[in-house]
């Protein structure tokens, strides 16, 4: 309780934040109703589950609330389960802006040579990185289907797995139809890893996490040094929230351009498919990105968020320059997404 609101005053009475590129802004001087975000602490920390762990808003590159609970703080890193496919589009953008990929309509079949990957099927070359970005790919792979020849639980506690993930073959046209499978994400990172000859995870940390000073974090890579792109990525919910500012500030984190700015263009306006059947807070995806519009208290806002199982959020409202980030340990839960949902809309609802 102690540390939380601690964390309470020095985000609403601006402190000094120790985090470059990030100082600590007041609630009202961030154009917050401060009572309304003193009310959303007390229904967080009263809540009857017991397993939220971190709060951090920042808005046009400040941070406005940095909140912990549950014995968490600053520097816990947490399993963000499926957001990490977010990061890994991220890292996509990382890839083009290095040379490495020339654009979203190359075929993934022209990145991996048949003579070391002889196992590859010829259907790759009918699938676009476009299609992975997307959902739309097409092959034989469903996350909520375990006999789906490419859903994760046949090849993630392999140590090596790109061969496998090569072998699959379409079960339907790419582009034609959304189905949210893991192998998606998990070949944009091995594309990366092809080409960069390192791993995600050490891509990742040498072109984007030691740039924004994230020091503490893992990611689950195997003994082929190939880095689990779908998910596994732990990070700190400030860290988590780091991420989000890439996206507001079109690919820039001070004054370095990290990713392209056209691809966060891309990135924020890509939409496919109604997905209200599939996540009721969802309305699209794209670019392995949710996207969404809805009205909270009086205000009408688009934003796009990654979402990880057992509630862990990062969004970011580009019209508020604002990015949220929410980190929960409820796993194999709903309410958590739901929860998460309820306080995006608090946040945004204080908004004067």
């Amino acid at each position: 309780m102690f540390l939380s609101c601690l964390c309470l005053f020095i985000s609403t009475y601006g402190q000094r934040s120790t985090v470059p590129n990030l100082p600590v802004v007041g609630l009202e001087e961030a154009g917050f109703n401060s009572d309304s975000i003193a009310n959303l602490y007390t229904r967080i920390n009263n809540t009857q589950h017991k397993d939220f762990r971190g709060l951090v808003v920042i808005k046009n590159n400040k941070i406005v609330i940095e909140w912990y609970f549950n014995s968490f703080w600053r520097n816990h890193i947490h399993d963000i389960r499926s957001a990490g496919k977010s990061i890994t589009s991220l890292l996509l953008g990382v890839a083009i802006k290095e040379g490495l990929v020339q654009n979203l309509d190359q075929d993934v079949y022209s990145f991996f040579p048949k003579e070391k990957y002889p196992s590859i099927h010829e259907d790759y070359k009918k699938i676009k990185i476009k299609h992975l970005l997307d959902m739309t790919s097409g092959l034989d792979a469903d996350s909520d289907d375990g006999q789906t020849p490419g859903n994760a639980g046949q090849w993630i506690g392999n140590d090596e797995w790109v061969e496998y993930l090569l072998s699959i073959q379409l079960a339907d046209k790419p582009g034609k139809r959304w189905v949210y499978a893991d192998i998606n994400a998990a070949l944009i990172g091995a594309i990366i890893e092809e080409k960069s000859g390192m791993s995600l995870r050490d891509f990742a940390k040498e072109k984007v996490f030691d740039p924004l000073g994230i020091k503490e974090f893992y990611w689950y890579t195997n003994a082929a040094n190939q880095t689990v792109a779908a998910g596994t990525l732990y990070l700190s919910t400030l860290d988590f929230a780091k991420l989000g500012v890439l996206v507001a500030s079109e690919g820039k984190w001070g004054n370095e351009q990290i990713i392209q700015a056209d691809y966060v263009e891309r990135l924020l306006e890509r939409k496919v498919f109604d997905l209200s059947d599939y996540n009721p807070l969802a309305d699209n995806y794209g670019m392995l990105w949710y996207k969404s519009q809805r009205n909270f208290s009086t205000k009408e806002v688009n934003y796009l968020w990654a979402s990880g199982n057992g509630g862990n959020h990062l969004v970011v409202v580009p019209e508020e320059n604002m990015v949220i980030a929410l980190t929960s340990g409820a796993y194999g839960q709903w309410y958590p997404h739901t929860r998460a949902y309820d306080i995006l809309g608090e946040v945004i609802g204080a908004l004067k």
